[in-house]
């Protein structure tokens, strides 16, 4: 894994990965009838995802990378599978409900982690975490109460279901911190291949789109694995705390590029979303700034 001449240069690199994964619900959101066709977006994806992360280990460690495959252990499998059904209940959540939504739902992924850490893993969690969790929670009911309203609750239990799923995954790594990440990763892209192919043929479905969506399929795909391989890079030199503010990254870009009528989406957050957000985005704040002795694990979007 290559290293850095500059450790400085990791928090903007860490930004630049954000901004790659915040540009994922833009992509989605230019996909012709996304609502039809989630499980093929899934296949390309995942396809996508698996030969990349390969191709970029294959590149990094050579055909030594495939030993890695020998030392996922169950602790690798369970976080692929869990990051696999992340992925699948993301596409699930931002065709059925908002982008802001979606993010919002991802940006409680941190507390999500400790709580599972808590429970599974036996990891003290303080009470200003808890005081995080509980501002978190507020938030997330608040835009819940709206949802319930708009049609669009579905959105947002796919949303959390997409939150846990991934920090299922940062559980995972911290379970056996030997686990490869990046074969964890693949497997996920894997099981996303796999799943969605299951669906697709049961239902007699097309395995392709067209060939507007499978670009945009690929591309998003594209985005995820340059994020998490800058992630990678950058987070040897910065501390899991500072991580957290990542999360802002990807959310904050996120709403922001489908909200710009210029961009062709225009899609503006409700007073419910506003507010909701706004005790999420404080409650990371906070937690980012209690981290700063805790050093916990942040999993990867």
């Amino acid at each position: 894994m290559p290293d850095l001449k500059d450790p400085r240069l990791a928090i903007p690199i860490v930004l630049l990965a954000g901004l790659f994964w915040s540009f994922g619900p833009y992509v989605v959101r230019h996909i012709d009838g996304a609502e039809t066709v989630p499980w093929q977006y899934l296949f390309t994806r995942g396809i996508v995802i698996f030969i990349l992360l390969n191709l970029y280990l294959y590149f990094d460690e050579g055909i030594e990378f495939l030993h890695n495959y020998k030392k996922i252990g169950i602790s690798g499998f369970v976080g692929g599978i869990g990051l696999g059904i992340g992925m699948v209940t993301f596409i699930l959540s931002v065709t059925k409900t908002t982008v802001a939504i979606t993010l919002l739902c991802l940006a409680s992924m941190p507390f999500i982690t400790a709580l599972l850490g808590f429970l599974f893993l036996k990891e003290n969690i303080s009470i200003s975490v808890w005081i995080s969790i509980l501002i978190a929670t507020i938030g997330i009911i608040i835009m819940a109460l709206e949802n319930k309203v708009s049609g669009s609750l579905l959105g947002l239990i796919f949303g959390m279901m997409s939150s846990i799923g991934f920090a299922v995954f940062s559980v995972s790594l911290r379970w056996k911190k030997e686990t490869p990440k990046f074969t964890t990763v693949a497997i996920a892209g894997l099981f996303c291949f796999l799943f969605s192919s299951v669906i697709i043929f049961t239902n007699n479905l097309n395995f392709i789109s067209s060939v507007k969506n499978e670009a945009l399929f690929a591309t998003h795909g594209t985005l995820v694995c340059l994020g998490l391989i800058l992630y990678s890079i950058a987070s040897k030199h910065i501390p899991a705390a500072e991580l957290t503010l990542l999360s802002l990254t990807e959310v904050i870009g996120g709403i922001f590029w489908v909200w710009i009528p210029w961009l062709g989406i225009n899609e503006i957050p409700s007073t419910n979303t506003i507010i909701g957000g706004f005790f999420i985005l404080i409650s990371i704040f906070y937690y980012s700034l209690i981290m700063q002795s805790n050093k916990r694990f942040i999993g990867l979007n």
